[in-house]
């Protein structure tokens, strides 16, 4: 099945409410979309977050790699070649891992429609629906606690509270949610990489009796050491979210014993093809997975679902990047009821099954 023709668009997309975590504020985002239209009409979408402290990248450079190396590849490729196309990708876009993941999405896509599945159901089905956190940013305590009330009135069971920055003020928060959601309502940390290991430790103490559920990337990425020290003398699982890029990345956390957790997310791992890659080497080493985002259209986020929902090791999710989107030309696309993400029906991605799409 020959592609017969590509295009690719940038949009910027406000946040109905900024945010901040330990190394920057976000108060909008650019996401880069690819259509992919074969010579039978079927139509595959792909979408692409690019970030330069995360991926490398801007959308002006996702924008670049489109039109010097894939519109020129897949034109007139095969989509069912998916494997060495994006084998290509990886050697030719090695520093592109958003702009190769909205390729993977759109042959995905395609590949699901011809099927006539959604595409969860084609990479295993191994779930039907999965429960997602729900992302507190970094704000003063008076509003993380109204921020907090919020959510708890919307249904959700998992609240993700990022911080980094002070430790003593950290502490605070999370031992004030705690005391305002309950022993019900799981809570996950994410420290962004702004801890040493002495703050590792003084937050771990501090916290103990609210009882968190996971300590994501306490540490600087590129000091797997580090977070290895930490791995070892804290009592709640230690996540590895930025210091996992690549295959490299999560063989070396694994066999080294560096982590008891991973963050996969499609752009940073290249599409969903890399992330089982990654995903299996985690599995061969006992780990278990959450699948992570950026700040993501619906479409990719639907990208993460289908696969976090396709493997029995991908145990968490943290695919709330599109709830905070305005203007999202694929809003609506996913159903979310207290808490718990359900894929779309429709076959492929599931975008079809939407009245209009603003590509």
């Amino acid at each position: 099945m020959k592609i017969k023709e590509l295009q690719c668009r940038v949009r910027t997309m406000k946040l109905k409410e900024p945010y901040s975590i330990s190394y920057e504020s976000v108060e909008k985002c650019d996401n880069v979309f690819i259509r992919v239209t074969t010579r039978k009409g079927f139509v595959g979408m792909g979408c692409a977050a690019p970030d330069l402290q995360v991926t490398g990248e801007t959308s002006s450079d996702v924008v670049g790699c489109f039109e010097s190396v894939i519109e020129p590849l897949l034109r007139d490729k095969d989509v069912f070649e998916y494997s060495w196309i994006m084998e290509f990708l990886r050697k030719e876009l090695p520093d592109n891992p958003s702009a190769r993941a909205m390729v993977d999405m759109a042959l995905f896509d395609i590949i699901a429609q011809k099927a006539g599945v959604p595409l969860f159901s084609l990479l295993g089905g191994f779930r039907q629906a999965i429960p997602t956190s729900i992302t507190i940013g970094i704000m003063p305590l008076q509003e993380t606690l109204t921020r907090t009330r919020n959510y708890l009135k919307q249904g959700f069971t998992i609240l993700k509270v990022k911080g980094g920055i002070n430790v003593d003020e950290d502490i605070e928060k999370v031992n004030r949610i705690r005391e305002l959601a309950g022993k019900q309502v799981q809570i996950r940390f994410d420290a962004n990489q702004g801890y040493n290991l002495e703050d590792s430790l003084k937050f771990i103490a501090g916290t103990r009796n609210a009882g968190i559920e996971l300590f994501e990337q306490p540490t600087a990425r590129d000091d797997k050491e580090l977070l290895k020290q930490v791995t070892r003398r804290v009592p709640v699982p230690v996540m590895a979210d930025e210091s996992l890029l690549s295959l490299s990345d999560v063989f070396q956390l694994c066999r080294n014993n560096c982590t008891d957790l991973i963050n996969i997310k499609l752009m940073k791992t290249g599409g969903i093809l890399e992330a089982m890659h990654v995903n299996s080497i985690a599995r061969a080493a006992g780990i278990n997975a959450m699948v992570g985002c950026m700040d993501e259209s619906a479409l990719g986020i639907a990208a993460g679902l289908h696969f976090a929902l396709s493997r029995p090791n991908i145990k968490y999710a943290d695919l709330d990047g599109h709830l905070d989107i305005l203007n999202d030309p694929f809003e609506g696309l996913l159903k979310i009821d207290k808490g718990v993400l359900y894929p779309p029906q429709a076959n492929g991605l599931g975008w079809t099954g939407l009245k209009k799409v603003d590509f």
